[in-house]
């Protein structure tokens, strides 16, 4: 049609051809535009002919590869290093594949066969089919297992320094239990809550002077002892060991804390000038003991000729 014939159409027609026309150039740019076509690729002579979109062509990413009625084969791969096509021939789907890359690209590294677990959307039966091919390469293991030594002496020290924690921070008594202060040791004293280190010194220190508690507020005379670790105590009065005063000198009588300087020359006077003592009653006869003085001895005492 030349352009003489063209101004021949009245003007509605003119507008409806070019109306037309427009649209159909608009549907053609439109097309080209998200146009997602593929472009036939034959690089690999053991599959069948894959695909990979233009678009992805042009971008500076990674290319998937989709195999159409591809065969499932198993074979020994390492996942930080096989690339799509491996990938897709183990059954992977290309959105798995897609997944790994990414991994793969943001530095995550499958150090393990178990890793591989990780992989969204993989299920048991893929990976328990999949795991005995997983080897993952030496140069992504850690690199501690290069020195196995050093790193057993790591796992050493480790346990040592958990072992002094414990022994540090012992595991504390529960509400409604007790300890049994006559016989624990140290370490066994520190399981009583508020009692450390110091005071478990304390009491064992005090309990070698006296012989043994008779009674839990003994504990009291431990200068800031915690009266709230009182409740976890208990006293097996069958554990004290009792002095025999009457062959006991001077200088021994007054290593005892309940027995003072001036209580000890009384005792060694009285049994030089009286002989032995025949019963503790008889200390109430000297002016240095008070029935107070009297009552607190009295377990530790025994009398024999």
């Amino acid at each position: 049609m030349s352009f003489r014939e063209w101004l021949y159409f009245q003007k509605s027609d003119r507008i409806v051809i070019v109306t037309f026309l427009l649209v159909i150039l608009v549907c053609v740019t439109v097309f080209l535009i998200f146009d997602d076509g593929e472009m036939y690729s034959t690089s690999n002579p053991d599959d069948s002919i894959s695909f990979v979109s233009r678009t992805q062509q042009k971008r500076p990413f990674y290319r998937y590869y989709k195999v159409e009625g591809r065969k499932i084969e198993l074979f020994a791969f390492d996942p930080n290093t096989a690339d799509s096509t491996q990938l897709l021939r183990l059954g992977l789907q290309p959105w798995q594949v897609r997944n790994i890359y990414k991994y793969r690209a943001m530095g995550g590294v499958y150090r393990k066969a178990s890793d591989f677990a990780r992989v969204y959307g993989l299920t048991q039966g893929q990976y328990r089919a999949l795991e005995p091919y997983i080897h993952i390469g030496k140069d992504y293991q850690p690199a501690a297992d290069l020195f196995p030594k050093e790193r057993q002496k790591t796992r050493d020290r480790a346990h040592t320094a958990l072992m002094q924690k414990m022994v540090e921070y012992p595991v504390k008594l529960r509400e409604g239990q007790k300890m049994q202060i006559n016989t624990a040791d140290t370490s066994q004293l520190m399981k009583i809550p508020g009692i450390g280190s110091y005071y478990a010194k304390e009491i064992v220190r005090l309990r070698d002077r006296l012989g043994g508690f008779y009674s839990s507020a003994q504990l009291k005379q431990i200068e800031g002892f915690p009266e709230d670790a009182l409740r976890y105590v208990d006293v097996d009065k069958n554990e004290i060991h009792k002095i025999n005063i009457n062959k006991l000198s001077f200088s021994d009588l007054r290593r005892h804390p309940y027995i003072n300087y001036y209580q000890a020359r009384a005792i060694d006077e009285y049994k030089r000038l009286h002989g032995p003592l025949t019963e503790i009653n008889q200390l109430r006869l000297l002016k240095c003991f008070s029935a107070e003085d009297l009552e607190r001895l009295r377990p530790y005492i025994e009398i024999e000729k």
